[in-house]
């Protein structure tokens, strides 16, 4: 019987570092593509609406360079009490927002589309996280780390930011920047076992 042949790698529109370990964690294959989107901050607009439409934009700025191949675009913000949490601008901004979801419990909601030539799929996924009260020196100390940069919400529950968190419930690596048991089930549902999954 002869091997199956290898699987299309996902055209991944996005650069961050955190969404490639995923994939590699998860045995997914990818090439890496800068999305030609830039999303820009919107508050007192529904943050499920915002990320899925940021993702499946990010994912078709750069569907003309796939051929065959699926792509797949992501984005995540920090709600609290409907207000979206996006990647703070300096040191100041990032204990701000960390006091605001000091003791408080929040949702890390992100959008991800899958598309190709001849279709496409917008879904999203929601992580319900708790963080513990945190005192003035552990805002300080996490601040000075600077670990915030360029994470919504200015943590990152990989790292330090573990130490932040009293509880979650939901998908783990959904807060770390990809929600991985949703692309699984997208995937073992239209490429059964074309990635291993289905």
């Amino acid at each position: 019987m002869a091997d199956a042949p290898p699987a299309p790698p996902l055209l991944l529109a996005s650069t961050s570092p955190r969404r490639r370990a995923i994939l590699e964690q998860l045995g997914i294959p990818f090439d890496v593509v800068a999305p030609r989107y830039e999303e820009q901050p919107a508050q007192g607009v529904d943050a499920v609406d915002l990320v899925r439409m940021h993702a499946r934009e990010k994912a078709q700025s750069v569907a003309g360079e796939a051929g065959d191949r699926p792509v797949l675009g992501v984005d995540t913000d920090v709600v609290l009490d409907g207000r979206i949490y996006g990647k703070p601008t300096n040191a100041t901004d990032a204990e701000v927002m960390l006091e605001e979801l000091s003791g408080e419990t929040h949702l890390v909601v992100s959008g991800l589309a899958l598309i190709t030539p001849a279709w496409e799929i917008v879904e999203h996924e929601s992580t319900r996280v708790t963080f513990r009260t945190l005192t003035p020196r552990d805002l300080a100390a996490y601040v000075a780390a600077g670990e915030w940069e360029g994470r919504a919400g200015a943590y990152a529950i990989q790292g330090r930011g573990a130490a932040l968190v009293r509880r979650i419930e939901g998908d783990y690596l959904n807060v770390v920047g990809l929600p991985a048991a949703l692309l699984v089930r997208l995937l073992a549902a239209h490429f059964a076992g074309v990635y291993g999954f289905g």
